[in-house]
């Protein structure tokens, strides 16, 4: 088992320590919240007084962070301390060219660092069922799968530093824009006329079927338990929906691409976070139909 130094135990970095911890690898935990700290001592971990005291004499550092500000922050401060066989590894989702920067920086530094933005949210994250997609070097990677493992159910190597981040940003582009026609095709449904349980009996098993049908249906009482059960709290907030979609939207802007669907599905998000709906659930957009 590893020392491993856990910086940001936030909603999702708090399950994830906790499952390290139950893995039996030594846990240095850091955040700033007390609470957070006090809930990572329950779990198995040891609560730190700094990110440089987590990072410390880790054979592994693990960051989950709001944005790349604070990554490129976080790094800036660890280089001085990280041990030089310490692998780096950031699950936060920061947009691709800050991934890519902190990796050259980190490399310069004689370290190896891998972007390993996470799929599942926090039930997930609790549960240790994550997707990791991991961006970095084979041999980064193969350094990081094992950690990763004790986190999750699937770890997959993207590519290189940023493909990470840009598999992650693509996945969420996709099931905002999901969601929203999901939630469309429920309303009209039954402004035709139709009963939802029947429509989901026929749309989950037919061409028009995806995760948010399938898995995340948002009507209560339809398809498997969501927060759609439970009005619409937990789950994945809108507002991390509308961070992933704002990061899609500025890599699209970037190269150049054209992503008209994701284009609305951030502008309908924005207006439901402006709207003071932003803690919900992400499949609470339906009550804006």
């Amino acid at each position: 088992m590893a020392r491993i130094g856990f910086i940001g135990l936030g909603n999702m970095g708090g399950g994830m320590a906790a499952n390290l911890a139950k893995k039996g690898h030594d846990v240095r935990a850091f955040d700033l919240s007390a609470d957070a700290l006090d809930k990572a001592k329950a779990a198995g971990c040891l609560p730190v007084a700094s990110a440089a005291e987590a990072a410390h004499g880790a054979e592994a550092i693990v960051t989950m962070l709001p944005a790349g500000k604070h990554v490129a922050e976080v790094y800036d401060a660890l280089f001085g301390i990280a041990s030089p066989s310490a692998i780096l590894i950031d699950c936060s989702t920061i947009d691709v060219a800050t991934a890519k920067q902190v990796a050259a920086a980190a490399q310069a530094k004689g370290l190896v660092a891998v972007d390993a933005p996470v799929s599942g949210g926090i039930g997930a994250a609790n549960a240790g069922t994550l997707t990791f997609m991991v961006g970095g070097s084979a041999e980064a990677f193969d350094r990081a799968q094992a950690i990763l493992a004790d986190m999750g159910k699937a770890v997959i190597h993207a590519g290189a530093n940023g493909a990470g981040q840009a598999a992650k940003i693509c996945n969420n582009m996709i099931l905002g824009a999901t969601m929203i026609a999901t939630c469309e095709a429920f309303v009209l449904a039954e402004k035709l006329g139709l009963d939802a349980q029947a429509f989901y009996d026929i749309a989950s098993v037919s061409s028009g079927q995806s995760w948010s049908m399938t898995t995340y249906a948002p009507l209560p009482g339809i398809g498997p338990d969501t927060p759609a059960d439970h009005d619409y709290q937990g789950g994945f907030a809108a507002a991390l929906m509308l961070k992933d979609l704002r990061l899609a939207m500025a890599a699209a802007k970037d190269i150049g691409a054209d992503t008209p669907m994701g284009a609305k599905a951030a502008e309908r998000y924005e207006a439901f976070a402006e709207a003071g709906q932003g803690g919900l659930d992400f499949s609470a957009i339906i009550r804006t139909l």
